[in-house]
């Protein structure tokens, strides 16, 4: 009979373990709730070995925290294939799966908390909004927005983590119709928007031109219509 001997790792795989760790704790807990000594239990090692690696509780919370705004950043990575409507619509599908995995975690990155200061916070949110506008106009074909459209896909993405907060209180609407409301809403904002610049009409309408008759773009237009032809 053989007994299993514990693998020791080395700084950087045993930090990159405790991030892990301590990154599942948040996700399923509120990170003020969560103390060092459950996370040295959870990663199979003592807690003064824990402050081994990291000075103290809010250094560990920040690396979890920018662990989870990387992530998050990588949902609006989208290959430029396909309808857009269709792509924006398999964004806001991780977006939410990212959510609904780590709520806690998510509601802590996107608001904050007495865990960690509000600069690291701010700043980690504020990568993740830029790299999500920076996807979103690589999409649209556009490099240097006009201000109109820099207002829609910066209204959108905070549309989007405002949707998806509520949302975690109590998941009263279904994930999907959410997922579907939101790409609708980016249409909705820049049809809108389109409807005062000559020039932004011109290249949204390219890209709705091409939307398919069962895209979420169409379905939005025809349930509009609908709408305004009732008595």
């Amino acid at each position: 009979m053989t007994t299993g001997v514990r693998r020791r790792m080395g700084v950087e795989e045993r930090r990159q373990q405790l991030i892990g760790v301590a990154l599942d704790l948040f996700s399923r807990r509120s990170p003020d709730e969560v103390s060092i000594d459950e996370i040295a239990t959870a990663a199979g090692i003592s807690r003064p070995l824990v402050y081994h690696y990291f000075p103290g509780k809010l250094s560990l919370y920040e690396a979890a925290l920018r662990r989870a705004s990387d992530d998050l950043a990588a949902r609006f990575v989208e290959p430029h294939e396909g309808p857009l409507g269709a792509r924006l619509l398999r964004v806001m599908r991780r977006y939410f799966d990212f959510v609904d995995v780590h709520g806690p975690g998510f509601s802590a990155l996107m608001r904050g908390g007495p865990a960690v200061g509000s600069s690291t916070a701010n700043a980690l949110v504020d990568s993740v909004r830029q790299a999500a506008y920076v996807q979103i106009l690589s999409h649209l074909g556009v490099t240097d927005p006009p201000a109109r459209l820099e207002l829609v896909v910066r209204s959108w993405i905070s549309l989007a983590e405002s949707t998806a907060l509520i949302w975690l209180d109590g998941r009263r609407v279904p994930r999907e119709e959410l997922e579907t409301q939101l790409v609708q809403d980016f249409a909705a904002l820049a049809a809108v928007a389109a409807a005062r610049d000559e020039e932004l009409a011109a290249l949204l309408g390219g890209l709705f031109g091409d939307e398919p008759g069962d895209g979420p773009f169409t379905d939005l237009a025809t349930r509009l219509v609908s709408l305004a032809s009732r008595d």
